[in-house]
């Protein structure tokens, strides 16, 4: 069968929809319901979310919960979490409970400096290229003044140019390698504009500087394009307590608790294939509250692994220590977050989620997604300290299973009531299910 379509961007939802179907599915009409199932019934809402991306055919949706009781440097705070994994948003929650009763979370933001680089091929003398950068340097903020200077009114530009010899790697290759501040925009159209003015400068400016032959004066641009990779715009979440204070339900013995919880981290900081899922946890809070509210969490997953390997082996995001009968549990993470522009001005869900937040700023956004990553390694650290990851996790994941089998409203209390006292697996719900059936 030929799936091959022309002109498919140029057809309507409907018959890209119908084409679809008919290509693709053994009962098309079924395919068309369920598609048109998960359309909103407000028109005007629908044609919103079509124009998010390109070929829009339904809406893919996603639970939104919320994870109440943060205490982050002394407020209260209900996080918002746009998330389909079972147990992280109950997690998170718990995790705000505990700490609220023992002083609460700290963030604080380290630094904001965001990077954008041109990179470029110079067949010449690299001492001569030095020469032209310093004298030129100037003109490459000047010719962007008209990008720049709404920013600027609002405190953020950019904060450097620097050029960056890369020929030891790759002959001829260099870099125009720039940092920014955008304030309480992402900042990635920014960015980008300024770095594509700063090509067009190179080129124009080389091609009448005196110290370069013709074949210098030939700068060949590769792209220009903002990093993902931002290890300079830092924010820091932490909590901490004397170690008695952590007695609780589950944690008997605090000072034992306390110990085998750093150990835990310890481990994670010197085995890839622990912190590897060790930091997927931290990130089930970050990506949760970064998608809720309308931000790009595939920036932020790159540049939060990226900074996990920056000393050359993966390692653990997070940090534990015993100091003076003291337990200290903290992380540091790269975030570039935005507030204003992009889907925080359009989605109606992420308007609501920044409204709930008290319309954050940047950086206040920045330590409440920090803190919602460290509250999720909390929980994740206690459980796996104590009593296993997958008591709490599977007892979670019931109800996925019960709708899978379509259990009714009867079933589903006498199952609900058998599993308060018997270990949740798949397999033993599927049983279960079978022979109360029989």
């Amino acid at each position: 069968m030929n799936k091959v379509v022309a002109g498919f961007s140029k057809l309507s939802k409907e018959e890209k929809i119908n084409w679809i179907a008919k290509e693709y599915f053994t009962n098309p009409q079924e395919a068309i319901e369920l598609l048109k199932k998960y359309w909103n019934s407000d028109e005007n809402l629908q044609k919103l979310h079509d124009e998010f991306i390109e070929n829009t055919i339904s809406n893919f949706y996603i639970p939104l919960g919320v994870a109440p009781n943060f205490l982050i440097n002394g407020k209260n705070s209900t996080i918002p979490m746009a998330i389909e994994e079972s147990s992280v948003v109950a997690a998170a929650a718990k995790s705000a409970k505990f700490w609220s009763t023992r002083g609460g979370f700290k963030a604080t933001v380290i630094d904001t400096e965001k990077i954008g680089q041109v990179h470029f091929i110079f067949k010449g003398d690299s001492s001569k290229l030095n020469s032209f950068f310093n004298e030129t340097k100037v003109k490459f903020f000047t010719n962007t003044e008209n990008i720049t200077k709404n920013m600027q009114k609002r405190g953020g530009g950019i904060l450097d140019i620097i050029l960056k010899d890369k020929t030891d790697l790759i002959p001829n290759y260099f870099q125009l390698h720039a940092t920014f501040e955008t304030k309480d925009s992402m900042g990635a159209n920014f960015i980008n504009s300024c770095l594509e003015q700063f090509a067009k400068t190179l080129k124009e400016e080389a091609q009448s500087h005196e110290l370069f032959s013709e074949t210098e004066k030939d700068i060949q641009v590769v792209m220009s394009i903002l990093s993902n990779y931002v290890p300079n715009c830092l924010v820091r979440a932490e909590v901490s307590c004397p170690i008695a204070d952590l007695e609780e339900k589950h944690i008997q013995n605090p000072q034992e608790f306390a110990e085998r919880f750093v150990q835990a981290v310890q481990i994670a900081e010197i085995e890839p294939f622990r912190a590897v899922t060790h930091n997927k946890g931290i990130m089930n809070g970050v990506d949760a509250v970064v998608l809720a509210t309308g931000n790009d969490f595939r920036a932020v997953e790159a540049g939060i692994h990226a900074y996990a390997s920056r000393n050359g082996q993966y390692s653990s995001l997070s940090h534990a220590k015993i100091e003076n009968d003291i337990f200290t549990f903290w992380l540091e993470i790269p975030l570039a977050l935005g507030t204003v522009g992009g889907l925080t001005s359009l989605h109606p869900l992420v308007k609501l989620s920044l409204e709930m937040l008290e319309k954050p700023s940047a950086k206040e956004l920045m330590k409440i997604v920090a803190v919602a990553g460290l509250a999720q390694n909390f929980a994740a650290l206690r459980s796996l300290t104590t009593t296993g990851i997958q008591d709490g996790h599977m007892k979670m994941h019931l109800n996925n299973i019960l709708n899978q089998f379509e259990a009714n409203e009867e079933e589903r209390i006498v199952i609900r009531k058998h599993f308060k006292h018997h270990v949740v697996s798949h397999s033993a719900v599927v049983d279960y299910i079978e022979n109360l059936r029989k």
